[in-house]
């Protein structure tokens, strides 16, 4: 069930967090989409201006060439002729290929291959007929593309023709050679008309497609902004709406996190990282650690269970607390043992408040269902003296003394500064404190 749950809440809070962050992915994925169909429509536009212009050089050679040609009969000259006549027909080709059905990409991959377009362009090239030739602009500039499609053909015929009269030599008559150098020129002209018509709708296609996709583009960014001042001020007032919650729910951990749950003291990890710090920083004086362990605890327990040994643990803290100074720590370390750490507190002043607490546990009645129990403690002095000292080393010394203490009779104080003096104090003879 535990499984469950932890589970449940999982997913509560996937579901909390896709729903938070949805509108702003969304809105990133259409605008990464805009930008994207963005640069791919003017690669592609790019690429048939590109195209026209390869197109548009190579008709016109074809043309100059086979004048040329016309008047010297050079073969090269023809030969060259021929290259130029190619690069529209190939792209003739792959504009017959587009309209067909179905499409034949690869007949007009080819063409516009031939018709001198970088490789790179054709996918491109491919792509924006496919898919954009009912636009208005694409479509006008098909139409001009598709008029030149007889003067081609003518082209070529004319090539030939010129080709077959110039087999038996020169053309003597000057009234032919003028007709047919006129008919060039002429098919020239008409030519360069549609490769400028062709070219002035793709430039204001270009810019009508720039200046749509970026009035789209800021508007999409517009959005992105509005969503995002939106979520910023819900985000704002659910923080101010769990700010005070949080505080408080941090202050709780860290008080738990440094205090003994039963008590209320602090706890072990509370007292190590104090007792470290004190050896750190001491430079000179004295630093004293008590460990005090309780002596009829198991007593109190086996006999009126837990919940008194709790009670008796939650009194015992209280009355330490009494008796320390304001600088001075008091920790519950586990069990029934407690620890206090005495800041510059001489070896003689760290034995007189040892001394004042097992008095006054000594002197201290524990009442549970009308049974009373004397509570005694042996209680252990380490005073540190040297700058060297671990906090091992210390817990060890003064966890040493009060073992002793214990070996001793208990309910006494038990002095461990390095040396071999020891302080005793005899037990009060009461059958609480021999047992």
């Amino acid at each position: 069930m535990f499984r469950r749950t932890a589970t449940s809440a999982k997913e509560r809070s996937f579901l909390h967090a896709i729903k938070l962050v949805s509108p702003f992915v969304m809105v990133v994925v259409l605008q990464a989409a805009i930008a994207g169909f963005s640069l791919e429509v003017m690669s592609s536009v790019r690429a048939y201006v590109a195209g026209e212009a390869m197109w548009s050089r190579s008709q016109k050679n074809a043309v100059y060439f086979l004048n040329l040609y016309l008047h010297s009969g050079e073969a090269g000259q023809f030969a060259q002729y021929r290259t130029s006549l190619a690069v529209p027909i190939g792209d003739e080709y792959a504009r017959w290929a587009l309209e067909s059905d179905p499409v034949d990409i690869e007949t007009a991959r080819i063409g516009f291959l031939q018709g001198g377009n970088h490789p790179d362009d054709v996918p491109d090239l491919i792509w924006l007929f496919r898919y954009f030739n009912r636009v208005s602009f694409l479509r006008e500039a098909i139409r001009e593309w598709a008029a030149t499609d007889p003067m081609l053909l003518e082209l070529g015929v004319f090539g030939e023709v010129i080709r077959s009269e110039l087999k038996d030599g020169p053309i003597t008559d000057s009234g032919r050679r003028q007709f047919l150098s006129s008919r060039l020129s002429e098919l020239n002209r008409q030519f360069t008309g549609h490769a400028e018509r062709f070219s002035t709708v793709l430039g204001e296609g270009s810019r009508t497609i720039k200046l749509t996709l970026t009035w789209l583009n800021i508007a999409t960014a517009a959005t992105l902004i509005l969503l995002l001042i939106w979520h910023t001020r819900r985000l704002v007032l659910q923080r101010q709406a769990f700010e005070e919650a949080l505080h408080a729910e941090k202050d709780r951990l860290a008080f738990q996190a440094s205090h003994d749950w039963l008590t209320g003291i602090a706890n072990r990890r509370a007292f190590e990282a104090r007792l470290q710090g004190e050896l750190d920083a001491r430079s000179e004086g004295s630093l004293s650690l008590i460990l005090l362990d309780l002596d009829q605890f198991k007593g109190v327990n086996d006999s009126c269970g837990h919940l008194a040994g709790d009670r008796l643990l939650c009194q015992v803290a209280r009355l330490l607390l009494q008796d320390r100074r304001p600088r001075d720590l008091v920790a519950r370390l586990g069990g029934d043992e407690f620890g206090l750490i005495l800041p510059q507190c001489p070896p003689c002043d760290a034995v007189d408040i040892a001394e004042r607490l097992r008095r006054s546990l000594e002197l201290f009645n524990f009442a549970w269902d009308d049974r009373c129990f004397a509570v005694t403690a042996s209680i252990g002095v380490a005073c540190i003296a040297d700058g060297n000292t671990t906090l091992e080393q210390a817990m060890r010394q003064a966890d040493a003394a009060c073992y002793r203490a214990k070996e001793k009779g208990r309910n006494r104080v038990q002095v461990d500064n390095g040396k071999p003096d020891v302080v005793l104090v005899a037990p009060r003879p009461r059958e609480a404190a021999r047992a």
